[in-house]
């Protein structure tokens, strides 16, 4: 039986195992895709917001010829980690139930059975796209992830949000050639888009290459363009591609089936847990990483998520000590 079964690949999903293994207990990790799956799904050739050290887990440093490391960087840097602290992880097994108690837990997969005495839920939200809620949104032009810019060049290209994604989006495919609309529900441009992003889209936006339309939401998306409502009426946007990159969710039906309560006081509906151990009302289950923000999902990142490893970790060891 293992001591704890962690879900979730992702960089703190890793942190959590290396930190519990190297307490001595016995740990896998069990993924539904990929290593580093949401990693894998971002951009080619994302840049991250923070310096290598920030990124760093386990005391491995993070080498890159960058400033702010590459999504590559990165895929390359935890693979890399994983496989040096040979760590048991299973991937393309999607977690389904939870069953028993701590010491006797069964999670159930599509795979089979795993018992295991501890869990810890490190999934993350980027799997789980916030939806507009408009008819046409699940036509084949329509995504709420973008890749690259290259297949966009000489096509008009429909950007809907106004944050950092949406941004760096609408910048990338401008100057690759697409012909680029801004859709954004607000008067202005994100104060949260990052210092050096914002002043390139709004100038981008003054000198006429984007055009933007603001306080205008999206009424209906077709094969051929798409319908906003503006401050002036309705509009028609002729269009070849939309990318609706409007945030993304924890997988609340998954923690459900968990056992993992929502507390009631928080809007964003973050898991109850205990902030100095991260276990959460179910005994032996903890959390760790951004779901601990619920629908907030800029309350944890990787650089301040991968310390709930060592608080989860110590609890464990601790908790291992005494039963023994």
């Amino acid at each position: 039986m293992l001591d704890v079964l962690i879900i979730g690949a992702g960089p703190v999903g890793l942190a959590c195992a290396l930190e519990t293994q190297r307490k001595g207990l016995k740990v896998a990790i069990i993924e539904k895709g990929a290593l580093v799956n949401s990693l894998v799904g971002y951009p080619t050739n994302m840049e991250f917001f923070s310096t290598p050290e920030l990124l760093e887990i386990g005391g491995y440093p993070f080498p890159t010829a960058h400033y702010k490391p590459l999504r590559e960087d990165a895929l390359d840097y935890y693979q890399r980690v994983a496989r040096d602290e040979k760590i048991d992880i299973r991937l393309h097994q999607k977690v389904l139930s939870l069953s028993g108690e701590q010491d006797n837990f069964i999670i159930t997969t599509d795979k089979g059975e795993i018992p295991t005495r501890n869990v810890v839920v490190a999934t993350g939200f980027y799997d789980l796209p916030n939806p507009l809620g408009v008819p046409g949104e699940d036509l084949p032009h329509v995504s709420h992830y973008y890749k690259e810019p290259y297949q966009h060049v000489l096509q008009h290209v429909v950007v809907i949000g106004a944050k950092n994604s949406s941004a760096k989006a609408a910048l990338q495919m401008t100057r690759a050639g697409a012909k680029v609309t801004l859709i954004v529900r607000g008067s202005e441009i994100s104060d949260s888009v990052k210092y050096w992003i914002r002043p390139d889209l709004v100038n981008r936006i003054a000198e006429g290459r984007i055009t933007a339309h603001f306080n205008t939401t999206v009424a209906t998306i077709t094969p051929e363009a798409i319908e906003v409502l503006t401050p002036d009426g309705p509009r028609t946007i002729p269009t070849d591609f939309v990318y609706a990159l409007t945030g993304y969710h924890p997988d609340e039906a998954l923690l459900g089936r968990l056992g993992i309560e929502p507390d009631p006081a928080d809007e964003a509906r973050a898991p109850l847990f205990d902030p100095a151990t991260h276990q959460t009302t179910r005994p032996g289950v903890f959390v760790a990483g951004t779901v601990c923000g619920g629908r907030a999902t800029s309350r944890w990142f990787i650089e301040n998520g991968r310390h709930h490893a060592q608080l989860i970790a110590a609890h464990l060891a601790t908790q291992a000590t005494v039963a023994a």
